[in-house]
């Protein structure tokens, strides 16, 4: 059992964390504005890098470059870079709010596709829970007029594109911390690069200075979710990424005006609900499993 203030401090972490992507989030939208995603990936990456190094360097190069399951962490790595990508291509035409609820709806799409990619076995329950994250996303692509928008349809796509990357993440749990960040920071890196020649505008050192940051404060919110999850339990820390939309809401309205429309708001309810119903459903499959686990073990002392 994890200890209580341990549970704590890791709930604490976490809230610090999303608000940290949050203040990312709201610092992409501000400088997609003036420069292109190409530019945002591509100086975010280099010094989240150079942040990066000294991790990279303790943990050995070649035990960070020679992951387990390479073709899986190519993969991985693909995927993050161009979901991330499409996120600031989103931010640049959709309020934040609208952006982060139709992200929120992933643990939904996940359960999707971990049914049609990897053969898992949904019950009606996770089934209910996902059909009220979609219609949550139905609402919440609704409001504005734009439904079938390239950039609502991007961001539907981006939600997908994170709900494989959590996926890919199952997969890799055995995989060090440094390795997995690594990795999907170079892949944002050499998409950045490749995304270069269709645009780039000279950065002020201002801005070239909110540049780098952005790459520092993304870095700082994957460490601190990653200790969260170290310090507690997945199932007590999980829930509290929904105040990404809190936080959306928020610096929405306080930096650009925006303002989501009480259809906006309802579909984001129901995809919180149907997120948090999820979770239950894991920790509860989880908790039996465990159990069957211990009588199994005890059996079989028993016999011994």
């Amino acid at each position: 059992m994890i200890p209580r203030n341990a549970s704590l401090t890791g709930i604490a972490v976490m809230l610090f964390g999303i608000l940290l992507f949050s203040l990312n989030d709201v610092m992409g939208k501000w400088l997609v504005s003036t420069y292109t995603p190409g530019q945002l990936m591509l100086l975010r990456s280099a010094a989240a890098l150079l942040v990066l190094a000294p991790f990279i360097l303790r943990q050995g190069i070649r035990r960070t470059l020679r992951p387990e399951r390479p073709r899986l962490q190519l993969l991985r790595m693909a995927i993050g870079a161009t979901e991330s990508t499409l996120f600031y291509v989103c931010v640049a035409h959709l309020p934040l709010a609208d952006t982060m609820t139709l992200w929120m709806a992933a643990p939904v799409w996940a359960v999707l596709l971990a049914a049609l990619l990897l053969g898992e076995r949904v019950d009606p329950a996770r089934w209910a829970a996902a059909g009220l994250g979609f219609l949550g996303v139905s609402l919440a692509l609704a409001p504005s007029g734009a439904s079938f928008s390239p950039p609502a349809l991007l961001a539907l796509t981006g939600s997908v594109l994170f709900a494989a990357l959590l996926i890919a993440g199952r997969k890799l749990r055995g995989t060090p911390d440094v390795t997995l960040v690594a990795w999907q920071t170079f892949g944002s890196l050499l998409l950045g690069t490749a995304l270069l020649p269709l645009g780039w505008v000279m950065p002020t050192p201002r801005d070239f200075a909110l540049l780098g940051l952005l790459g520092i404060v993304a870095l700082l919110g994957h460490l601190c979710v990653t200790r969260a999850l170290k310090l507690a339990e997945a199932s007590v820390v999980a829930p509290y990424q929904y105040t990404f939309i809190i936080w959306a809401l928020l610096f929405g309205w306080l930096f650009f005006g925006d303002w989501p429309t009480p259809l906006m708001l309802c579909g984001a309810a129901l995809i919180v609900a149907a997120g948090l119903a999820l979770m239950l459903l894991e920790r509860r499959a989880a908790g039996i499993a465990g159990r069957a686990a211990s009588r199994d073990r005890s059996a079989h002392a028993g016999s011994a």
